[in-house]
């Protein structure tokens, strides 16, 4: 099984969005459509400008820490 850790944005340099999943075209598709109220639907971000795989979600979750906390 693959996973994924994805970064989206508004704009450049502006608000950005990490996230991990297992099924990325259908979760782009929730965020562009706005189906999900939350964070990404209220600073409109829907760019994709980032992505890894992962075969193990444990190591998927880590890095979208790791991302999250990196200064």
């Amino acid at each position: 099984m693959t996973y994924f850790v994805y970064i989206l944005a508004n704009r450049k340099r502006g608000t950005t969005y990490i996230g991990v999943t297992r099924n990325l075209a259908q979760r782009i598709y929730q965020h562009k459509t706005g189906l999900n109220a939350g964070f990404t639907k209220q600073y409109n971000v829907k760019k994709l400008v980032h992505m890894e795989l992962f075969d193990r979600m444990i190591d998927a979750i880590q890095r979208e820490k790791n991302l999250k906390f990196w200064k």
